[in-house]
């Protein structure tokens, strides 16, 4: 409660002054020091959107800024508001969370540094593309979760009992990969949703709330989990009750990684929609628009590849 009173005393402060300037331009030159304020680092798609950007570091002329901040949004705010100080030219970041980075974004702005949001973003209604920050480069997690939900809806003809395993609570992906799922699945009365509840993108914490909800709900026969390490978390958890991961409970889920790319080829996973972590290259390329006077448009948007049985085994040597 002290954290979210801090957050929203900070935002009456910085939009007081800031909300309605122009955006921070950003100065053409050789070479330029770039801010990239990861969330967290415990999962292979985190850590393969890391390595994008300290590759595209070297190949685009960046002296890089990078810090971690190991799954704390207060300590993401931290690190944006170091970076701040430091005098980066520009700032890329993924929010941990859509509220609690609001303010850190606002006082980037206002210092003069632009800010372009990266697989994340924060909440439309108090900041927006355009104004507040650059653009958002990213995913339609919306649709990623529909994706998930049609494929299913078609693999079992309109029936199951579903559980959700839900990313990062009060994270864009966890919110829309829900909204995009859920509102599919709500027109079909043969199927229902059991009960759904957050694992954090956490493969362990995937595990855990799986076994939990198994023992409560063991009828159910779907796991649709909005990321793989907590899809494989749950495979993990079927097979210690004496399941069958796809074939007694099918798996479906969002990302794209070679562990759940396996699972397809294992028989154990039925779909993964994938949701790209490579984007140092389209960084380079939007900030170098941005620096050249370009009108960025406020979403540039990733197009994702779904991967089933079907493909998995074309796709795997490329996955991360």
């Amino acid at each position: 409660m002290i954290f979210k009173m801090t957050v929203v005393s900070a935002l009456i402060g910085v939009l007081s002054s800031a909300a309605m300037a122009d955006l921070p331009a950003l100065e053409k030159k050789d070479r330029y020091k770039v801010g990239f304020a990861q969330t967290e680092s415990n999962n292979p798609w985190r850590i393969a959107e890391t390595k994008s950007f300290k590759d595209t570091a070297a190949s685009c002329n960046w002296d890089l800024v990078y810090t971690d901040a190991a799954g704390s949004a207060a300590k993401q705010v931290s690190d944006v508001d170091s970076m701040i100080a430091q005098g980066v030219d520009v700032i890329f970041l993924p929010p941990r969370e859509e509220r609690p980075l609001l303010p850190a974004v606002l006082r980037a702005k206002a210092q003069g540094v632009p800010v372009f949001l990266v697989d994340r973003s924060v909440d439309e209604k108090v900041a927006k593309a355009g104004r507040d920050y650059v653009t958002f480069l990213g995913s339609n997690f919306i649709e990623q979760g529909a994706i998930a939900a049609n494929w299913l809806i078609e693999k079992t003809g309109g029936k199951g009992l579903i559980l959700e395993l839900e990313g990062t609570t009060g994270s864009s992906p966890a919110n829309d990969r829900r909204k995009g799922f859920d509102d599919e699945i709500a027109k079909h009365p043969d199927m229902k949703i059991l009960a759904s509840q957050s694992g954090d993108f956490a493969r362990d914490k995937g595990r855990k709330v799986t076994e939990t909800l198994l023992q409560t709900y063991p009828n159910a026969d779907v796991i649709y989990a909005h990321n793989d390490e907590m899809a494989i978390g749950a495979i993990q958890a079927l097979e210690a009750a004496g399941r069958v991961p796809g074939k007694d409970v099918l798996i479906v889920s969002v990302d794209g990684t070679r562990d759940a790319l396996q699972a397809i080829l294992d028989g154990k996973m039925g779909v993964t929609v994938e949701s790209s972590p490579f984007f140092g290259p389209l960084a380079c390329e939007t900030m170098k628009r941005y620096a050249n006077g370009e009108t960025i448009e406020p979403w540039v948007r990733v197009t994702d590849r779904v991967f089933t049985i079907e493909n998995a085994a074309k796709h795997i040597d490329e996955a991360y």
